[in-house]
């Protein structure tokens, strides 16, 4: 039962919502253009679809090719870092200058240097850089250190330690930085979309909004945002969803829970 209401009361909130979006609409007497009712979006999601799933495609694209790319980056580079300090503390002011630097400030400067796309990719790559490396080398550094110092009495190798101890204890911590690069590597998509403003073929879902704002065509605007939260939704869902998969075959294999 609780399950049920669990799944019911989500449903029914936005269902309130929606009614008192198109009730609100109607009685103000708000013209289309400004604030569209909740059936003009509809209808702009689905006629002006051929416009707008194509450029959710090259978003989502890009989005999550920078997300691969951070993914092997990140567990790459905290795998050098965490065999010395002095390399870690050498290396992480460079990451968190990259960091703390406002994505919308880095990709005009991205654009004078590459094409529009690379830009876009970099732009995302960035950001969903430093939280995979933070949580990945916290992971490797949650190692149990008996259990270090043991298989280094018996002789283990620093290759050998990372694998068989290191790499299985940050492998939660990895996920994480997963879920979360994931969410940031999409805002930051849009918003390189939005510095590089590129038209055609390969354009992102971020300039059709733009488009669609300077022709003063709300439902498109309304259409493109709900693309833009369903896509995060679904990219935070697949994110879970692997991390759900990949800790339940940890814990079976052994590992602490």
């Amino acid at each position: 039962m609780t399950r049920l209401l669990s799944l019911i009361v989500p449903v029914l909130a936005l269902g309130l919502a929606l009614l008192y979006w198109a009730v609100a609409v109607q009685l103000s007497g708000v013209p289309r253009y400004l604030v569209p009712g909740p059936l003009d979006v509809l209808m702009a999601l689905i006629t002006d679809a051929p416009v707008l799933l194509p450029a959710l495609a090259v978003t989502l694209g890009t989005t999550l090719l920078a997300l691969m790319l951070a993914l092997i980056g990140a567990g790459a580079l905290a795998m050098v870092l965490v065999q010395s300090r002095l390399l870690e503390r050498a290396f992480m002011p460079f990451a968190i200058i990259l960091q703390v630097t406002p994505v919308v400030a880095v990709a005009p400067l991205l654009l004078i240097y590459t094409d529009s796309r690379t830009a876009v990719l970099t732009t995302a790559f960035i950001v969903a850089f430093f939280p995979i490396l933070a949580t990945m080398l916290a992971g490797l550094r949650a190692a149990d250190p008996g259990l270090r110092d043991l298989m280094r009495l018996m002789g283990a190798s620093r290759l050998q330690v990372l694998i068989t101890l290191e790499l299985p204890s940050a492998l939660p911590f990895a996920l994480t930085g997963l879920r979360i690069g994931g969410g940031l590597s999409l805002i930051a998509a849009v918003v390189g979309e939005f510095a590089a403003g590129s038209a055609g073929r390969d354009a992102g879902l971020a300039y059709r909004l733009l488009e669609a704002q300077y022709r003063l065509n709300a439902p498109r605007v309304f259409a493109a945002l709900v693309l833009l939260a369903v896509a995060g939704i679904a990219l935070y869902g697949l994110t879970s969803l692997i991390s759900h998969l990949a800790l339940t075959r940890w814990r079976r294999g052994g590992s602490p829970r």
